[in-house]
């Protein structure tokens, strides 16, 4: 009994460590991030050695031309297409990616040359992202490596991204590939600004202590990280500093929200004594805030307790941090410690010292600078499906772009398009269209009239055609309509007499026909301008032909029914008329056919008549001799 019951509880036993087994191995796990990477201009997805990375073909994303790629950096992806984007092609133009699962993301751009004799080299524009302009490519990056790509951490809350390429005047806009990594969704928090109404633009990411550049997956770094790009520096100086390393494990690196690897904690560069203090200076843009996140750990053999080595650290001469003590604040060496501040830069450079306090000299393993930018309001998602609308009804030429926002970025809004800002809705607005002699051939559409802010159309000297659609009079607020030297035909709408703010309308030259509104021609022109010249079928004010008298829409039905009845009446005796003709026609050609038989008996009946009197005469007399003989 006693070796069943010891039989059980091994069973038991077992039975418990296999579901243990089982429940740790099914507990949920953090997924892998999203992840799309597109290589332009190509036709077919392409893997690209050593990590097997998968990049899609390039279809259905933009317009643009597709090239032979000629990469300026080894650091970008080894592929052999790109994207271009002539000038005449429009100036704006945006690859949009559809189907991002809304989270946190690394966007990375990168640019490449046209492998072309006769394109201009390194061309030179400005990027955006979401509506929001994050760079502009400086003359001579095709000669850094750290250039050759543009990078930001943006929020999507659409399912979608949008990166748009500006022409700026000064060659074609070329992109090799872009990367659209997920990230946590915590990454890279920097306080009370960080938020989805911020991007973070990469300004520069540096390794310390190493000589080869290196991404985050050249680290085996986790993919959380965004597959970061370190650029490499042994010195911040001539003679001013030395590098430290070391093979030994880094606690606290590669943990959330920002997966930094480890090896970046294994390298540092150090002050001397020749040269107390550890200084770099970085090239920006003035009047931005910029994030700057500092990394170190203690590796340097001897610094094993709290107050062995302290220093402050000064941004553009002022104390960010004082009294910084590696292993006071990570409790012991080796261990990963990561410092933030956000400044405000008025002048182009911004300076990052390190100045020794206590003890030895200063030490650092890396340095991130970003640039922070607050992401720009876009335009009302109907006005934008609505000047679509007025895209495609028009038939804009390539050459005037319409791509991406229309009102931003606000350094390049659409050719032709004036924007307002709505502060009760939060978005853009157009308040103004100004496509005069351009050469368009379309006609106008009835979706012009969700342009509710419109303040003034221009649309003259073209060669639009058909009517003016009557939709146009309820865009209450219009002050200028100028549609002359255009083909528009039919009547004027009765609904443009309903635009009492309207100032400016000119219709001339057009082939417009029928009656003035009367709100229109009786309207006092006080500080107004109206022309309806030039259009042959116009009539009912001064300056153009008397109308006939006025009907009411029952007279006109009454008038168009009397004629229909008229017209149906002269049919059916028409009709009638003709099938008599055809009966006489046919009676004669059958009198023709039977003249010989009808003349014969014609005579006969004459030789009949002619003998009736002599026969007659003839019983007379017998009758008279009969009884005579008889007696």
């Amino acid at each position: 009994m006693k070796g069943f019951f010891y039989l059980k509880c091994l069973l038991l036993v077992l039975l418990f460590c296999s579901l243990t087994e089982y429940s740790s191995s099914s507990s949920p796990q953090k997924k892998d991030p999203f992840a799309i990477r597109i290589s332009c201009g190509a036709r077919q997805n392409n893997r690209t050695i050593p990590t097997n990375t998968l990049w899609l073909k390039d279809f259905a994303y933009t317009g643009g031309r597709p090239g032979n790629a000629s990469r300026t950096s080894y650091i970008v992806p080894p592929l052999n297409t790109l994207r271009y984007f002539p000038l005449s092609d429009g100036p704006e133009n945006c690859y949009t990616i559809n189907r991002i699962p809304n989270g946190h993301y690394s966007v990375r751009v990168f640019f490449a040359l046209v492998a072309e004799p006769n394109i201009e080299n390194e061309p030179l524009f400005d990027i955006s992202l979401e509506g929001t302009q994050i760079y502009s490519l400086r003359s001579g990056w095709t000669t850094h490596d750290e250039q050759s790509f543009a990078e930001a951490l943006v929020f999507v809350s659409d399912k979608s991204v949008s990166s748009c390429f500006h022409s700026t005047g000064h060659g074609d806009p070329s992109i090799l590939s872009i990367e659209i990594l997920q990230v946590d969704a915590n990454a890279y928090n920097f306080g009370l600004q960080w938020g989805s109404g911020t991007i973070l633009r990469t300004v520069k990411r540096l390794t310390c202590g190493v000589g080869k550049p290196a991404f985050d997956e050249d680290y085996n770094g986790n993919q959380w990280g965004g597959d970061r790009f370190w650029v490499p520096i042994q010195t911040f100086g001539q003679s001013s500093d030395r590098i430290r390393s070391t093979e030994k494990g880094i606690k606290g690196a590669s943990v959330p929200p920002n997966f930094y690897p480890e090896k970046l904690y294994q390298s540092v560069i150090l002050s001397t004594e020749s040269q107390l203090d550890l200084s770099y200076s970085i090239e920006v843009d003035p009047k931005k805030n910029y994030s700057i996140w500092l990394h170190f750990a203690e590796i340097v053999n001897g610094i094993t307790s709290e107050g062995q080595r302290v220093f402050d650290i000064l941004i553009n001469g002022d104390i960010a941090f004082k009294n910084v003590d590696i292993i006071r604040m990570t409790g012991e060496p080796y261990a990963a410690l990561v410092l933030n501040k956000t400044v405000a830069v008025n002048g182009k450079t911004l300076m990052i010292t390190l100045h020794p306090a206590k003890g030895h000299l200063a030490i650092i393993n890396a340095i991130e600078v970003f640039e922070v930018i607050a992401t720009e309001f876009k335009t009302s998602a109907e006005e934008v499906r609505a000047l679509q609308s007025v895209k495609n009804a028009l038939g804009l030429p390539l050459r005037l772009g319409w791509n991406g926002d229309p009102c931003v970025p606000q350094q390049h809004p659409w050719s032709g398009v004036d924007c307002q800002f709505n502060k009760n809705s939060g978005t853009w607005v157009i308040d103004g269209l100004g496509l005069d002699n351009q050469g368009l051939k379309g006609f106008l559409p009835t979706d012009i009239s969700r342009l509710r802010h419109l303040l003034s159309i221009n649309l003259s000297g073209n060669n639009i055609h058909g009517p003016i659609p009557s939709s146009i009079g309820t865009i209450a607020g219009l002050e200028t309509l100028d549609l002359s030297y255009n083909l528009l035909n039919g009547s004027i709408p009765d609904s443009l007499g309903e635009l009492t703010s309207l100032q400016r309308l000119d219709l001339n030259g057009n082939s417009l026909s029928g009656r003035v509104p009367a709100k229109l021609g009786g309207r006092p022109l006080h500080r107004a301008s109206f022309n309806f010249t030039s259009n042959a079928g116009l009539c009912g004010i001064p300056g153009l032909p008397t109308c006939g008298p006025h009907l009411s829409t029952g007279s006109k039905v009454g008038i168009a029914l009397g004629a229909f009845i008229a017209l149906a009446l002269i049919v059916i005796c028409s009709i009638c008329w003709w099938k008599r003709r055809q009966n006489i026609l046919r009676a004669q050609k059958l009198a023709a056919r039977d003249a010989p038989y009808a003349k014969a008996r014609t005579h006969f009946v004459r030789d009949v008549q002619m003998t009736r009197p002599y026969i007659q005469d003839q019983a007379r007399v017998a009758a008279e001799i009969g009884p005579r003989l008889l007696s």
